[in-house]
């Protein structure tokens, strides 16, 4: 452990370790099999990064994604650890070199994509060399439920059988109960040290609204808090994805478009913008995002409903990867819910992964449909115990007005079953409200008793009634029938006079304070500041990096607050390792001096 702590310290930069990471590392460095579930930003590459500079031989890492990969070489080259990694992006010549430094030793770490690991030639490589390690990233593509699911994952528990005297270490940020033990089964990873860490990132505020006008609402939340600021725009299409981001720029936003229908190129070249500029919105597609590292991420933004409760943690958590406030807001529509249960009916999979999906479908609609805490429902849906309250979600800070719903719930559901369980939420508010419209007369819909019944409440009332009904399973909106309401079997109790409900009173949300883009001390000179990011920033762009490979934000901060003269009192800071002590440290040095004298 000595060696390990030597290691953070000289090389990361960091004094002391995170829990479990420490555990963990013993763990893989003692030729141990582990399992870690950990939140975004936790340090989790850490557990597996130490313990391949340790061991003898290379580690090899299996990441999903080209630009996952790059960007974690770039990283660890820049604390001169030899790295690099085999994909598609790489000449013959250049597969050839890499190999060759794996074949002679010169590699602490090599990045490859499941393909390619499933090829018989690198498979005859690694067996002809030392391997540490391997290290099997974003774990939860293995999962058959899960949300980013990677049929080559399936073949990775070959690595057990083909090298069963290295060690393996399976990590995830995302993964319930259920996608854990296939993870676990489908890896062979049964004996493995499981180590599972908190999926709490309190600093990021949970916003969730009802849809009106999205664009205008989307413009009014980046407008009043993110004006200037790096985030994401989560949309279900690649039309809408392209569209909205064509809006967001010409309402003076740095906005472009991410989507799989993209050409390569220019895929790569919005990432990198993304990665290396600063304020620029990402608008995309659930293509966008896996493994990015680019720690001011200020807010993710879904104009559409996510799949999964799952996905839209994973999706959440790629804002404020660096500690400070950050923003996951979303609005929603009950239209969402049709078109997500349209994409699901015409899937390939089976009857019983369509189940599965739909109830995971419905409990990311319940879960926007809650009154209580949304941090609690969140933390609840992957078993961790919580407060009742955070204090940093949209129904703490405003708390949602509940009221007796279970008259008009059985209105709502009455007029659903006596017009055929086969027509929409508008028609059925239009019976409600006994409003003359062809399609009432053409369905002879004025004869109902429930014709007119609805006078209690306005239309946009009894949408959010229908709405509140599907989200809690009292009702389902049929694909098939372009979204019309059928009852399920959780309705008759309530139908029946047997229980009642609670609705909430929909709200209209007004702007939140402005999260502060960079929580900085109020002794800390601006000037200063931004001294230090344009040093950095000009660093970044000369090396062809993002800026926050150079140092993330929390050690220009402490380069601020501390103001070191010296390189031993600059190697004091966090994030300063040897490499980039001798390779930086006398510029920064510089720009300090500088301020300190007035120049």
């Amino acid at each position: 452990m000595s060696q390990a702590l030597t290691i953070l310290q000289n090389t990361f930069g960091y004094e002391s370790f995170r829990e479990p990471q420490a555990e963990v590392i013993d763990t893989l460095t003692d030729g141990g099999d582990a399992f870690l579930l950990m939140s975004t930003g936790g340090g989790k590459s850490l557990c597996y990064q130490i313990p391949a500079m340790i061991r003898n031989g290379c580690g090899i890492v299996v990441s999903p994604l080209i630009a996952l990969m790059q960007d974690q070489v770039s990283a660890l080259r820049q604390l001169g650890i030899r790295a690099s990694f085999l994909n598609s992006t790489l000449s013959s010549d250049e597969v050839f070199e890499v190999e060759a430094r794996l074949r002679s030793g010169e590699l602490d770490l090599l990045y490859v994509a499941p393909e390619r690991l499933a090829q018989a030639r690198t498979l005859s490589l690694f067996k002809s060399v030392s391997i540490s390690l391997f290290a099997i990233d974003e774990a939860h593509c293995v999962s058959q439920w899960g949300h980013d699911f990677r049929v080559d994952y399936l073949s990775l528990d070959r690595l057990h059988t083909e090298f069963p005297d290295v060690p393996r270490i399976a990590l995830t940020a995302t993964a319930d109960a259920r996608t854990r033990g296939e993870i676990v089964n489908s890896l062979a990873l049964q004996n493995a040290k499981q180590f599972v860490v908190g999926f709490d990132r309190p600093n990021i505020q949970y916003r969730i609204s009802l849809k009106s006008n999205p664009r205008n609402q989307l413009l009014r939340f980046l407008k009043s808090e993110h004006r200037d600021d790096a985030g994401i725009v989560y949309c279900l299409s690649r039309k809408k994805t392209e569209d909205t981001a064509k809006w967001l720029a010409d309402q003076g936003f740095k906005a472009m478009p991410y989507h799989a229908g993209l050409s390569a190129a220019v895929r790569a070249d919005h990432q990198r913008r993304f990665l290396e500029e600063e304020g620029v919105v990402i608008v995309a597609t659930i293509a966008f995002g896996m493994g990015i590292d680019k720690p001011d991420v200020r807010f993710v933004a879904h104009l559409d409903l996510p799949k999964t409760i799952e996905a839209y943690y994973q999706e959440t958590g790629r804002a404020g990867r660096d500690g400070s406030p950050a923003n996951a807001w979303m609005v929603y529509g009950l239209q969402d819910v049709t078109k997500l249960r349209q994409m699901l009916d015409s899937s390939t999979g089976d009857e019983q992964h369509k189940r599965v999906e739909q109830i995971k479908l419905n409990a990311m609609l319940g879960f926007c449909e809650i009154a209580s805490c949304r941090r609690h429902a969140l933390l609840a849906y992957f078993d961790e115990p919580s407060s009742e309250h955070c204090g940093n979600c949209d129904t703490c800070l405003t708390p949602v007005e509940t009221w007796d719903g279970t008259e008009v719930s059985r209105k709502a559901l009455s007029v659903i079953y006596r017009t055929g369980q086969r027509f929409g939420v508008s028609h059925l508010v239009d019976v409600l409200l006994g409003t003359d419209t062809d399609k009432v007369f053409q369905f002879d819909h004025h004869q109902l008793p429930t014709y007119g019944v609805g006078g209690e409440l306005s239309a946009k009332e009894w949408q959010s009634v229908f709405r509140q009904l599907v989200a809690r399973g009292y009702a389902n909106a049929d694909a098939e029938r372009f979204g019309g309401l059928v009852l399920t079997e959780k309705c008759r109790p309530l139908l029946k006079g047997d229980e009642s409900i609670q609705l909430r009173k929909d709200q209209v949300v007004k702007a939140a304070k402005k999260l502060t883009k960079t929580p900085l001390p109020d002794d800390i000179d601006v000037g200063l500041w931004e001294a230090l990011r344009s040093h950095r920033r000009q660093l970044a762009e000369e090396q062809g990096v993002p800026p926050y490979v150079i140092f993330h934000d929390s050690t220009l901060q402490a380069m601020a607050e501390l103001m070191p003269t010296t390189l031993d009192g600059f190697s004091d800071l966090p994030g300063v390792g040897a490499r980039k002590l001798d390779k930086y440290g006398g510029g920064f040095l510089v720009v300090l001096t500088r301020h300190a004298q007035g120049v």
